[in-house]
C-alpha cells in the first residue's frame, strides 16, 4: 500500500483532455470541444452513496462524471456538483437517453430536458443514446432529435453507447453530425480493436465503460502478477491499459480509497508490461452488450 499511496500523492487533478468533434458529410468537424479522458462512472450508485461518491471524486481531482437516466441518480449527481462549489465550466457531465425513450425526435428532446432538470444544469457536456433503439425505424428520428439538442445548446456534444460497427456505418446515411463518442465495454479481457477502429473511422472517440470488467477479473492471477511487477494495483493496471489505448475511461466506485486509487492510475507507466496485458484478451463480456444486435 505504501507504493500506491506515493503514486496518489503524485497524481495530477483532472488528467489529460481529448478533443471532441462531430464529423460531417464533407469530412469537416463541427461543435468542437474537449473531454477529460478519465472520469467517474456512477452505474448502480444510488441515493446518498452516489452523491457521496461524486463529492469524493470531485474533491480528489476528477472533473468528468458519467451518469444516465437509466441509473436513476441524475438528481444526486447534480446535487453533488452544486455542493462542490466548483465552477460548472470545470466539470464535464455526461448523461444518456434511456433506450426505451429513444423512440423519435420530440421524445428525445423532451427527455434531454428532463435530464437537465434532474441534474439542475443548464446544459450537458455530452449526451449519448444509451443503446441502438430496438426498432430500427426509430434510429434516424432519434438521432435527429439529438442533433437538435446539439444545435440549440442543450448539449455541447452528442454521441452513442453500445453501438456496433454496423450501427455506426448505417448512421452515415442519415446523420448530419456523426457521433463524437461511442461508449462500450472495453478492458484487457475484451479489447475490441475492430470496434475501436470503426469508432475512430467516423471521427469519434472510443469510451471504455466497465474497464475493470465489473470487478469479475480483478482476482485474475496473471493480472496480479503483472501489477506486482510495476508496484501497482490490478485495478490501476486495467484502467491505465484502457487509457493508453486512447479510450476515455470511466471506472465506477463508491469507495473513497478506490476512487483515489483509480485516479492515481493516470501516472502509471505500463509500457514495460504492455505485451503481457495485451495477452489477457479472451473476449470476456462482463455485462450488457447490444453491439451485436441487428
Amino acid at each position: 500500500m505504501r507504493e500506491l499511496h506515493v503514486l496518489f500523492l503524485q497524481a495530477e487533478p483532472m488528467g489529460p483532455h481529448l478533443s471532441l468533434a462531430h464529423m460531417t458529410s464533407d469530412g469537416s468537424k463541427s461543435y468542437e470541444s474537449e473531454i477529460p479522458q478519465f472520469g467517474l462512472g456512477v452505474f448502480l450508485a444510488n441515493g446518498p452513496d452516489c452523491k457521496q461518491a461524486v463529492r469524493w471524486a470531485l474533491d480528489a481531482g476528477y472533473r468528468h462524471i458519467d451518469t444516465a437516466r437509466a441509473y436513476d441518480n441524475e438528481k444526486q449527481v447534480g446535487e453533488a456538483i452544486l455542493e462542490s462549489e466548483i465552477e460548472r465550466s470545470e466539470i464535464f457531465v455526461t448523461s444518456k437517453l434511456r433506450r426505451f425513450h429513444a423512440v423519435g425526435y420530440d421524445e428525445t428532446i423532451h427527455r434531454c430536458k428532463e435530464s437537465l432538470e434532474n441534474l439542475g444544469l443548464e446544459y450537458l457536456d455530452l449526451f449519448l443514446v444509451h443503446a441502438p433503439p430496438k426498432d430500427p425505424y426509430h434510429r434516424k428520428p432519434t438521432w435527429q432529435g439529438m442533433e437538435k439538442c446539439l444545435e440549440t445548446g442543450l448539449v455541447r456534444a452528442i454521441g452513442v453507447s453500445n453501438y456496433g460497427a454496423h450501427h455506426l456505418d448505417h448512421m452515415r446515411s442519415y446523420a448530419r453530425y456523426l457521433p463524437s463518442v461511442n461508449q462500450f465495454e472495453v478492458h484487457p479481457w475484451l479489447q475490441r480493436p475492430g470496434l475501436r477502429a470503426a469508432t475512430e473511422a467516423i471521427g469519434a472517440i472510443p469510451e471504455a465503460y466497465s474497464p475493470l470488467a465489473r470487478g469479475k477479473k480483478l482476482d485474475d492471477p496473471m493480472l496480479a502478477s503483472i501489477a506486482k511487477k510495476i508496484g501497482a494495483s490490478p485495478a490501476q493496471v486495467a484502467i491505465k491499459w484502457c487509457l493508453d489505448q486512447g479510450c476515455i475511461t470511466i471506472p465506477k466506485s463508491t469507495n473513497k480509497n478506490r476512487i483515489e486509487e483509480n485516479l492515481a492510475a493516470l501516472n502509471l507507466d505500463i509500457s514495460p508490461v504492455m505485451a503481457e496485458i495485451s495477452s489477457l484478451e479472451e473476449n470476456f463480456v462482463s455485462g450488457w452488450d447490444p453491439t451485436a444486435e441487428p
